[in-house]
């Protein structure tokens, strides 16, 4: 079995690519500023350093709206790839 660390891709390799596409997705320059625009958008204060006072909801909700906006993104890219091979 292998181990899956919830911070680190399975494939190293592919972090810049992960990366370039959450700062994409978020009109950000810098993939770290992203959680904080994600923040901003759920109406969550989100500092620099610790947030330690967040509950476990409100860290929810901004990781859920990272990680459900990449998701969505690579269904719509292995769909178009699909259907490019079918023509």
């Amino acid at each position: 079995m292998i181990a899956v660390s919830k911070r680190k891709p399975l494939i190293p390799e592919s972090q810049r690519a992960l990366n370039k596409m959450k700062a994409d997705l978020f009109h950000q320059e810098d993939p770290s500023a992203v959680k904080y625009e994600a923040a901003k958008e759920q109406g969550i204060t989100l500092t620099k350093g610790s947030n330690g006072e967040l509950s476990a909801r409100e860290a929810g909700k901004v990781g859920g709206k990272i990680g459900g906006s990449m998701v969505k993104e690579m269904v719509k890219m292995a769909e178009a790839s699909l259907n490019a091979k079918k023509r």
